[in-house]
């Protein structure tokens, strides 16, 4: 992949390990607190005694299933925020492009193009259907994506990359629309999960898919340090020994997977792959060793913290997390995209 180097190392400040330590313990706190606030919060008020009761399996047997039904939610949110911001800083570090995310790139739509076309022609049920159906449907996206973006001169730019994304959600979107709407026997359910949320979870399902998200999870982590030689351009990883075209494959399965696994589940959620990893290098820099896991952090944090929101600004009803995590990401994709365009001006 040819794509321009999205961050200047000689301009990035130097972090020591204490404080790259320090974000990576701030970020676990945070998340932590967040677990917490997701059993208490919700459209039925419930205090910290009352989560202690109901987990011990005490108390009221209503609070109880409510605090029950927030466990693989919680759970979920976790997972697969940060499954998003885990893929979202892979997929960046393989085409060195700051503007890369499973949502942009059209990822998380072919996952669900494939997803719909499953469960509308084939009657897909099961959890590992639906896992395995995305991964394939995210696969054939991003390299359809990645092969539109790469036509012309100047190969994959971060610009023709995002265009040859947005308009491929575009199109996916259409034919999702295409398949769904003949059928009203799923169209309500499939147009729901469309906008992205964790409000379904059960835990039968996640644990069913707890393994492929550790597998994403491996793989991604243990390319950190393909993905620092990827950033100083091909010739010169090649040049220190790298096999290019292998690290550049092992590392966007690892993302392609966690891509899958979190669609599979929650429905395309955007913007999460983009937010945090951008957030993430302002404190430890550009080091995949550190920016990964903390990436994986703070995703699991943001989107717990987006399906809170979403239960608090407009109860009684919810706000779907995909919606909360669109309003937060939107302008941030704006600002990223002027600011590059200011740049290459």
């Amino acid at each position: 992949m040819t794509g321009p180097t999205s961050h200047n190392a000689a301009s990035t400040p130097k972090r020591s390990s204490r404080s790259r330590l320090l974000c990576l313990a701030g970020a676990l706190a945070a998340l932590c607190l967040f677990c917490a606030l997701s059993l208490a919060v919700g459209t039925r008020e419930t205090s910290w005694q009352d989560v202690m009761t109901a987990l011990r399996g005490q108390g009221d047997p209503l609070l109880r299933a409510t605090v029950e039904l927030r466990i693989p939610r919680t759970l979920l949110a976790v997972l697969s925020g940060a499954a998003l911001a885990l893929a979202g800083a892979v997929m960046q570090g393989i085409t060195r492009n700051p503007l890369a995310d499973p949502g942009i790139l059209g990822v998380n739509t072919g996952a669900t193009l494939a997803l719909v076309i499953g469960i509308a022609w084939f009657g897909m049920s099961t959890p590992y259907q639906f896992v395995t159906t995305a991964i394939s449907g995210a696969a054939l996206a991003a390299i359809f994506v990645y092969t539109i973006g790469s036509l012309g001169r100047g190969g994959a730019t971060p610009l023709k990359l995002a265009l040859a994304g947005a308009a491929t959600s575009i199109a996916f979107s259409s034919l999702v629309l295409a398949v769904v709407l003949p059928r009203n026997d799923i169209a309500g359910g499939i147009q729901d999960w469309q906008i992205g949320g964790v409000g379904g979870a059960t835990m039968d399902r996640t644990l069913a898919v707890l393994p492929i998200f550790l597998v994403g999870y491996v793989v991604s982590l243990i390319c950190a340090r393909k993905l620092n030689l990827l950033a100083l351009g091909d010739d010169l990883a090649a040049g220190l020994g790298e096999r290019v075209q292998p690290a550049r494959i092992g590392a966007a399965f690892g993302a392609i997977v966690l891509c899958g696994a979190a669609t599979s589940l929650c429905g395309p959620i955007g913007f999460v792959g983009l937010v945090v990893p951008h957030f993430c290098r302002l404190l430890v820099g550009i080091d995949h060793r550190w920016l990964l896991p903390l990436c994986a952090l703070c995703g699991a944090a943001l989107l717990t913290g987006a399906d809170i929101m979403g239960r608090i600004v407009a109860r009684p009803a919810e706000l779907d997390v995909g919606i909360v995590t669109a309003m937060i990401g939107g302008p941030i994709f704006i600002s990223l995209v002027r600011h590059r365009r200011a740049r290459e001006l």
